[in-house]
């Protein structure tokens, strides 16, 4: 397995719309498992879409750590197919985007269809946590982050707080 790059905001990879996954092969396992890899290194992440890489491909990888124990669900052209009209606010974060949290208001519960890497398929209704994550993940895939839901003057703000961090460390 490999630890993969995170890619962190302004690269314009992040902002691209991922293609669909055709194959469920080795090479598909392989990338799968450089996710959880590099999610597991952050030491903080539960959850990274394949751009965040540069991988240009409808995957998700999310461990949500319950009770401290690891339980990873792989989504592989994930697609919300129901959005509940109640919705929550939470407080998120993106490895992408690192040390900027914001609260963010989505649909309390949605329905979701995705396929996991042998190609089986799945649907359920998500809630809590890995609700406002998978959502957050999706968004990944089609281009859009976290702070595209702020204001232009708080988006403003978070990417020169990262670009000033990002200074910091390179020196």
């Amino acid at each position: 397995m490999t630890t993969l790059e995170i890619l962190t905001i302004p690269d314009p990879r992040l902002k691209r719309k991922s293609i669909e996954i055709n194959s469920f092969d080795d090479q598909l396992k392989k990338t799968v498992a450089d996710m959880y890899e590099t999610l597991y290194a952050t030491g903080n992440g539960i959850g990274l879409a394949a751009p965040q890489v540069g991988i240009l491909k409808r995957i998700v990888v999310i461990d949500l750590k319950v009770d401290g124990n690891s339980s990873p669900i792989t989504f592989i052209n994930p697609k919300i197919v129901r959005f509940s009209e109640t919705k929550s606010v939470n407080e998120e974060g993106c490895l992408s985007i690192p040390d900027y949290y914001s609260e963010i208001e989505r649909p309390q519960e949605v329905d979701v269809e995705w396929f996991d890497e042998d190609g089986n398929k799945s649907n359920k209704t998500l809630n809590g946590l890995l609700s406002t994550c998978i959502q957050h993940e999706i968004d990944h895939l089609n281009g859009i982050l976290f702070i595209d839901y702020l204001s232009k003057l708080k988006r403003k703000l978070a990417i020169e707080k990262v670009k000033k961090n990002q200074l910091k460390h390179n020196k």
